[in-house]
C-alpha cells in the first residue's frame, strides 16, 4: 500500500466539525494511536466535550509540533471547503486510517481521507483527496474514486469502476464493476449502478434510475 499520508501515530488531531462523522474520525484515530484530540465547531457549547477531549468553537493558534487537521464533515461540498482552509493555513493535512481496514498492495490513499472500521480497499485502488470509505465499505482492485467522495457503510465499488468528484454511494449500494459515474451523483441507500451514469443527480432502486 502507498499512502500520501503523514506516518502516524501523530502527537494530536485537531478535527474541524462535531457532527456524527467526527464521532467516528475520533474512534479510528485513538484505535490507530493518536492520543490528543481537539474539535472545532463553531456551535460549540462552552466546556464541550467528547471522550473528554475538548470541543472548541474557534481555533486560532498555530498546531503545535506534531500535530495535523483533519476535516471530519460528512457534507462533501462542505469538506472540499475545510480541506481548502487547511491547505490555505498550511497545515499539514492528515488522513485516518482505522487499523482493522484492509490496503491493498499498491493502493494510494491521498491526505484527507477516512478510511473506517473493516474497510477494504483492493489492490491497485486510488482514493483521491479527502474522501470517506466509510465502516465496512469496499473500493474493490483498480477503482478510482474521484475527490470529495463519500462511500457509504457497507456500500461496494466493485472492481475498476470510476467515480467522479464529490460522488455519495449509499448505504449499502452497489457500483457494478467498470462502471463510471460523472461528478456530484448521489446513488441512494441500496442502489444498484449497472451501467455508467454522467449526469449529476439522485438515482435510486435496482437498476438506479434518476429520481423522480
Amino acid at each position: 500500500m502507498h499512502s500520501d499520508t503523514l506516518p502516524t501515530p501523530l502527537a494530536g488531531l485537531l478535527i474541524l466539525g462535531f457532527g456524527g462523522h467526527a464521532r467516528s474520525v475520533a474512534d479510528v484515530a485513538l484505535a490507530a494511536g493518536i492520543r490528543e484530540l481537539r474539535f472545532v465547531d463553531s456551535n460549540a457549547r462552552e466546556g464541550e466535550n467528547f471522550l473528554g477531549f475538548p470541543v472548541l468553537s474557534h481555533w486560532d493558534a498555530a498546531l503545535p509540533e506534531g500535530w495535523a487537521a483533519f476535516s471530519a464533515a460528512g457534507d462533501n461540498a462542505r469538506r472540499e471547503q475545510q480541506i481548502e482552509a487547511i491547505e490555505a493555513a498550511g497545515w499539514p493535512l492528515a488522513s485516518v486510517i482505522a487499523p482493522s481496514a484492509t490496503l491493498g498492495v499498491d493502493s494510494q490513499i491521498a491526505p484527507g481521507c477516512f478510511i473506517g472500521q473493516q474497510a477494504h480497499v483492493g489492490p491497485v485502488a486510488r482514493i483521491a483527496r479527502g474522501c470517506i470509505i466509510n465502516s465496512g465499505a469496499i473500493v474493490e482492485h483498480e477503482s478510482e474514486v474521484g475527490e470529495f467522495s463519500h462511500v457509504a457503510v457497507n456500500a461496494c465499488v466493485a472492481g475498476r469502476s470510476r467515480t467522479g468528484r464529490r460522488n455519495f454511494i449509499g448505504a449499502g449500494a452497489t457500483v457494478i464493476d467498470g462502471v463510471s459515474l460523472g461528478d456530484d451523483i448521489t446513488i441512494g441507500a441500496g442502489g444498484v449502478v449497472t451501467a455508467s451514469i454522467e449526469s449529476a443527480g439522485v438515482y435510486v432502486g435496482v437498476p438506479a434510475r434518476p429520481l423522480g
